[in-house]
């Protein structure tokens, strides 16, 4: 955790569309007006038993801990808002038995903060390495853990949400039923009870996608991996997909709307709400993280020394303008002015 004076009242760096603060989330939300944030999208340091270099807790005192940040999320999200939140599984200690931690997670959240539980999703990242090693690898009496745990809350039973902005493509069969839906089905009840009516065979542009995401987090290139290489700077140890950030910030989100990462680490979820024209905020406690965070929105065309300039001046204590930096991208009026609005409604 930084010491720098600006830890609470300027921006680590800001864009055309948003703002990084480095300091404790729960501090800095409160500098945000009540019911203002549309989403909420994070994934926090994981109750994991082995202690890792950006600073989980241990499982008995995590849900505690996580319930602090979620209570003033809850107050600054707006009526129809969202509140993403991305749990890895856990296993108990020194025995091949499952936590239940990121359960008793959202029996929390819904039986004292007051969120609903509007849908799990499950995020199976296929390029994740064996683990836990002591049962996958060496006893081999467990398999490999995948998966992790997606909760959707929200603060109504009825939030904003379109599932129409996030179809998948179509499978091959399916584009072939759609050109000639007589070849291939009639309509009529099936023996399941589904009413297979004329309207299946209507394009709709895509499939609804399912709540298992099956996105890698194999990620090898882009400014931010090319900057920490360049600059020799060791990456964020867990990162998620932009691809996976994108998935719920086009459902649930529109343009202009204001997406906040409360643990944003390398800054995953403010580059995908500025590419896909959101207004957006980062908080994280570690200005290495966010300093170096900072390449993914510079141009392709920055050299090494411009790169290396940013990066010290932000370890430094300067608050960085990034959007001289970023080419090709063109937002409107009316999105430069909501960046400004929230850019002061956090200055204390």
């Amino acid at each position: 955790m930084n010491n720098f004076a600006f830890q609470y009242n300027k921006p680590v760096y800001f864009t055309r569309n948003g703002t990084a603060y480095c300091g404790d989330a729960r501090q800095l939300l409160k500098n945000l007006p009540d019911e203002s944030i549309n989403l909420v999208i994070t994934s926090p340091p994981f109750a994991l038993q082995r202690q890792k270099e950006y600073g989980n807790k241990e499982q008995h005192e995590y849900i505690d801990w996580l319930t602090e940040f979620t209570v003033l999320v809850h107050q600054k999200l707006r009526h129809d808002g969202s509140f993403v939140l991305d749990l890895g599984g856990a296993y108990q200690k020194g025995v091949p038995v499952r936590s239940l931690y990121n359960f008793r997670v959202a029996i929390r959240f819904c039986d004292e903060v007051g969120f609903h539980l509007a849908e799990d999703f499950y995020w199976h990242n296929p390029s994740k390495l064996p683990s836990p090693i002591e049962w996958v690898n060496k006893r081999k009496i467990r398999a490999k853990d995948s998966v992790n745990t997606i909760w959707w809350f929200s603060k109504t039973e009825h939030p904003k949400a379109d599932i129409t902005k996030v179809l998948t493509p179509y499978s091959e069969r399916m584009k072939k039923l759609l050109s000639a839906p007589d070849k291939f089905y009639k309509p009529k009840l099936r023996p399941s009870g589904h009413d297979i009516a004329a309207s299946f065979g209507k394009d709709n542009g895509g499939s609804i996608p399912s709540n298992l995401l099956q996105i890698p987090n194999s990620e090898s290139n882009g400014r931010y991996m090319d900057g920490c290489k360049a600059l020799n700077l060791k990456q964020h140890p867990a990162r998620f997909p932009a691809k996976l950030p994108e998935f719920f910030i086009k459902f649930l989100t529109e343009p202009n709307d204001l997406v906040v990462d409360i643990f944003a680490g390398s800054n995953t979820t403010g580059y995908v709400a500025e590419t896909e024209g959101r207004q957006w905020v980062a908080f994280e406690e570690r200005i290495d993280y966010l300093a170096a965070s900072a390449f993914r929105f510079l141009s392709k065309d920055s050299n090494t020394a411009q790169m290396k300039d940013i990066h010290t001046r932000i370890s430094q204590g300067d608050s960085v303008n990034l959007s001289q930096c970023q080419a090709g991208r063109h937002f409107s009026d009316k999105s430069l002015e909501i960046t400004k609005q929230t850019e002061e409604s956090l200055l204390i």
